[in-house]
């Protein structure tokens, strides 16, 4: 871990909440709604999900999958995920959802005409808004847990 927390702090508790209160707890209430308030279906959701963790290399946002109404992605949905140029695992939407989810964290510029074609083809805009909400969210927070090394700390609360 990159950050000293004090002997008997949980340290996300302690990161998130007590060394920035006018910040942490705002972020962590972002990070959570994500989850709580999110309208995309779930397999969408994962693969933009599970893309940028792979990116962030966030070792607990790998292992994590969202679960809705008792019902979480099959386990080989991450190495489809992986693999969403060529999986025949993946529908429109959610191999365009892993596509967007790479292309947002790595090359954000290059998302040209024919991407937007496409996407506005399979997502409403307030689909595609909240889909790059929950991907800027995962980038952010999933990115800032690997980097103090919280990654292998971290424990999502229930909602």
């Amino acid at each position: 871990m990159n950050i000293d927390v004090p002997e008997g702090k949980d340290p996300i508790q302690y990161v998130w909440g007590e060394m920035v209160p006018g910040i942490g707890p705002a972020a962590s209430r972002l990070s959570l709604s994500v989850y709580s308030d999110t309208t995309l279906g779930l397999r969408e959701f994962e693969a933009a999900r599970l893309r940028i963790a792979q990116i962030n290399g966030c070792l607990f946002c790998m292992d994590w999958r969202t679960e809705r109404d008792g019902r979480k992605v099959e386990e080989e949905f991450a190495d489809a995920v992986a693999e969403w140029r060529t999986t025949t695992a993946f529908d429109d939407r959610t191999r365009l959802a892993a596509e967007y989810a790479e292309r947002y964290a790595l090359d954000h510029h290059g998302l040209d005409d024919a991407f937007w074609t496409r996407m506005t083809a399979h997502y409403s805009q307030a689909e595609i808004v909240e889909l790059s909400m929950c991907i800027g969210s995962w980038l952010a927070f999933g990115r800032l847990n690997r980097v103090l090394g919280l990654d292998t700390m971290c424990m999502l609360p229930r909602p």
